[in-house]
């Protein structure tokens, strides 16, 4: 096992000058900012005593929802032209006297062996774009070949009709294949690896019906359906000579594709436009597919969206601020977890407190607030870029302020921005060690490699607050020489994860395991 070395009280207290020798020349900030930073602190403060509270909660919630669980048929969704022709009996949702994480069986069993092996198309759909790729596999010990290709979704599209949707998705694929001459073998398809990177309850591998968006998207005559068979209609009316082979999440994705390359990995996990984690449960614990006859010892990757953890509100530290971005979010009630720890929704914390501050002329007094009035105008980066600014005096967070939010800061603004920074920041990645916690004790896992996404797994900073956060919760011995859990930057999880998935599926299928596969 790789092993990292333990941070030293030494460490930190060197690694403190040196972070803060950028801010040598600022003076105090002026009484009334700190007194505002003294009580951001205070509000925004998780100490180790509530992560446990919280991880404990977190637990709780994750056998709830591999459990009690039933299957009911709900209200006939509106008839849709873009269903797969069995869509409106697959329409359904799983109720729990309690709790709210979905804990989605994904129909991956098993880990990788790493000989996957093939070419492979695949498609992801998860934010601000649509990603295909061609990948070609060898085997663990080669890297991947990916060509891929980027296409922008509309705007529009995100609160637009099903149809502009898989419309857009099908056209783009046609593209793909002609710019590139992708034609199948004779009497085949070509596979397809589908990412569809939003809560779907899946009864097959090939086969997904979303539970309900999020990131906020509103895609009307989706929800309720299954978005693999509209895909597979969009895809059949364009004529091309292509099958979905398997449906996954970008962090069963991720899991899959980093365990492809690292057999330590026990976990996948998201920080940046959503927050989840992905990892592997024995059918025998999940009680809610004891009708599917599947042998207790086989693995099966489970995709927790834990995004949605706590919408009651039970444990979660919330400031006025998240309950603002709460309420004025498309889903109020919905997505609680996602909306203190996802880093898109950082970067709208930051804007609501400074608002907030401009308001009662404390900060960018006369100034015009026209950008810093726009929802969102900040992206996950942006936060990032303002923490790891090591220029003389914040020269580099003055210009992203002028740019971005065409503010002229000031020597105590600029540090007062840098303060708060560090304070969303901070209670972001402890917050998310809660719920990898919370699978590591439920399965007793001692240590491994959790695989994130680069938003914070490629970050010093966030990365040692992590590790610090996660080691307070699971109680490790405070004079340890290496931490235990260790988290990796993800391997690209909707391209060569989705191919991986796709060639573990299609080996199962040729050795005659159809188990969890509805297109036979």
């Amino acid at each position: 096992m790789t092993l990292t070395p333990k941070t030293t009280d030494e460490d930190k207290r060197r690694d403190s000058k040196r972070d803060d020798a950028h801010l040598d020349g600022f003076g105090p900030l002026p009484v009334a900012l700190e007194t505002e930073l003294r009580k951001l602190e205070q509000a925004f403060t998780v100490d180790t005593a509530k992560l446990k509270e919280i991880s404990l909660h977190f637990e709780n919630e994750l056998r709830k929802g591999l459990s009690r669980v039933s299957r009911c048929l709900l209200p006939s969704p509106p008839s849709s032209p873009h269903s797969d022709e069995s869509d409106s009996e697959d329409y359904f949702g799983f109720q729990t006297e309690e709790g709210n994480l979905p804990m989605n069986p994904t129909w991956v069993l098993g880990w990788p062996s790493g000989r996957e092996t093939g070419e492979y198309l695949t498609l992801d759909l998860g934010g601000t774009k649509l990603r295909i790729c061609w990948v070609t596999l060898s085997d663990r010990n080669n890297e991947p070949i990916v060509d891929q290709e980027i296409y922008q979704i509309p705007e529009h599209y995100k609160a637009g009709e099903a149809e502009q949707l898989w419309s857009f998705l099908a056209n783009s694929i046609a593209d793909f294949v002609q710019d590139r001459e992708l034609e199948p073998d004779e009497g085949t398809v070509l596979p397809l690896g589908f990412t569809f990177s939003y809560p779907a309850v899946q009864e097959y591998i090939d086969h997904g019906v979303l539970h309900t968006w999020t990131k906020g998207w509103d895609i009307k005559g989706v929800e309720g359906h299954d978005v693999a068979g509209q895909l597979r209609q969009a895809i059949r009316r364009k004529g091309l000579p292509i099958d979905i082979v398997a449906l996954m999440n970008d962090t069963t994705g991720a899991m899959i594709a980093s365990a492809y390359h690292d057999p330590e990995t026990i976990i996948g996990a998201i920080t940046g436009p959503g927050c989840n984690a992905c990892y592997m449960e024995n059918c025998g614990s999940i009680s809610k597919l004891d009708g599917h006859s599947l042998p207790a010892n086989l693995p099966m990757a489970i995709n927790c969206e834990y995004g949605a953890f706590d919408n009651e509100h039970l444990v979660l530290p919330r400031t006025e601020y998240d309950v603002a971005i709460d309420e004025e979010s498309p889903r109020p009630g919905e997505q609680a977890f996602e909306k203190m720890s996802a880093g898109m929704y950082c970067s709208e914390i930051f804007r609501q407190i400074v608002l907030d501050l401009w308001t009662r002329k404390l900060v960018f007094k006369g100034q015009s607030a026209t950008k810093l009035k726009v929802p969102y105008v900040l992206d996950i980066d942006f936060m990032f870029d303002l923490e790891e600014d090591f220029s003389h005096k914040l020269s580099k967070t003055r210009m992203l302020l002028r740019s971005v939010l065409q503010l002229d800061a000031n020597d105590a603004e600029l540090l007062f921005c840098r303060h708060i920074v560090e304070i969303i920041n901070t209670r972001s990645t402890r917050l998310s060690t809660c719920g990898v916690s919370a699978i590591c004790r439920k399965k007793d896992i001692k240590s491994g490699h959790v695989a994130a996404d680069a938003v914070m797994a490629s970050r010093p900073r966030l990365k040692a607050r992590w590790a610090q956060a996660l080691g307070e919760v699971l109680d490790w011995p405070q004079d340890r020489e290496h931490d235990p859990i260790i988290m990796t930057v993800a391997r690209d999880g909707s391209g060569v994860g989705a191919a991986v998935i796709s060639a573990m599926t299609l080996q199962r299928i040729a050795d005659g395991d159809l188990t969890g596969v509805k297109q036979k």
